[in-house]
């Protein structure tokens, strides 16, 4: 066993910067895992920063000097996240304490379709296991009713948070965009000399994370706008939530829209039932979705993610629940990440092979 397992490390970590690279990914994974929280501050403040990198290399592409080009970007960051912050997220919690005081109506209206169905299919559901349902979906909606309660007792905490959030991020948004190069080289000044390997994973990597993090941020923001106006136009309840909703439904492929789909249809059906307003708002939302998968994410992204369905779907679940919201808007990047690291790892040949292969 043990000469399976020398032969093993021989032939996977003998070249020195693999072995660096795996304790360096090793290394990472035990921050997000053990760091993640405290450090939460800092990640989103270098999300943010490579998100408006791109608009800081164009400007300066212009002859626009470094510094000035800085700021003038980060106005424009400020500006759109104190909109967000005035406009949107008043608008949006209004809406879900609304809907939290209505909930025990529509309760009363689910429960009293349900008691029909065993007087319309007396063979396939009877009355004692709909009250069961009822009771099962009481006890839920209870819980959620004590963990709402919860939230508001501890409002306090939350609101310390977010005031956190609201000083650090942008002023780390602010270094990060302007001493971003300096920080990169003083950190390949720890590198091995020899990294070929890691320079190619890197310049790999650095192409098609900008191009799936930006493209994503625009996909969220033409999403959630679009579904919004759609929403205001035909009058349903609740437009702003479940825009929202939509839009960040789009970051957990193959899940994410139909997640939404479910409470859109219920708020439309309790609104108006089973009228041509319902029909409606459900093409107009299946259009909408139809547009982005097949017209805006092509359009968007340049550089197709050349994975397996199934392979996306496990890396939503993992990095997701590694790292909650970021675990799942970086999934993808990761999971890529992943297989260029595989395809590129040096493999050592014995000799024994060398001489096979010769022969």
């Amino acid at each position: 066993m043990r000469k399976i397992l020398n032969k093993w490390i021989d032939q996977y970590f003998s070249d020195e910067e693999a072995l660096f690279l795996f304790l360096l990914l090793l290394g990472g994974l035990a921050v997000i895992i053990f760091l993640g929280a405290p450090l939460a501050p800092v990640f989103a403040s270098l999300i943010i920063a490579f998100l408006m990198q791109g608009l800081v290399t164009w400007l300066q592409d212009r002859g626009l000097p470094h510094l000035p080009t800085v700021i003038l970007v980060f106005v424009v960051f400020v500006s759109f996240l104190a909109g967000f912050l005035l406009f949107v997220m008043p608008i949006a919690w209004r809406q879900l304490v609304n809907l939290f005081n209505e909930l025990p109506g529509m309760v009363v209206q689910v429960q009293n379709l349900l008691l029909l169905l065993p007087e319309k299919y007396p063979n396939l559901v009877s009355e004692e296991q709909i009250r069961q349902m009822i009771g099962v979906a009481a006890t839920e909606l209870s819980q959620l009713g004590q963990w709402v309660v919860t939230f508001s007792l501890n409002s306090l905490t939350s609101i310390a948070a977010m005031l956190i959030y609201l000083v650090l991020v942008p002023i780390l948004v602010f270094f990060f965009l302007k001493d971003g190069d300096s920080m990169l080289a003083t950190f390949s000044s720890f590198m091995p000399a020899k990294r070929q390997m890691m320079t190619g994973i890197w310049h790999e990597m650095d192409a098609q994370i900008a191009n799936y993090v930006r493209g994503k941020a625009i996909e969220i923001l033409i999403v959630g706008g679009v579904t919004w106006v759609v929403f205001v136009l035909l009058g349903i309840n609740y437009a702003a939530l479940l825009a929202l909703g939509v839009g960040l439904s789009v970051l957990i492929p193959y899940i994410g829209a139909a997640l939404v789909t479910l409470p859109i249809a219920l708020i439309a059906f309790f609104q108006w039932g089973w009228t041509s307003e319902f029909m409606w708002l459900m093409i107009a939302y299946a259009v909408i979705q139809a547009l982005d998968g097949n017209v805006l994410v092509p359009l968007l992204f340049s550089e197709a993610v050349n994975l397996h369905p199934v392979s996306i779907i496990v890396s939503v679940l993992v990095f997701g629940s590694l790292w909650g919201f970021w675990g799942l808007f970086f999934a993808i990047p990761l999971a890529t990440l992943v297989k260029a690291v595989i395809n590129a790892w040096p493999i050592a040949i014995s000799h024994a092979e060398e001489e096979n292969a010769g022969a």
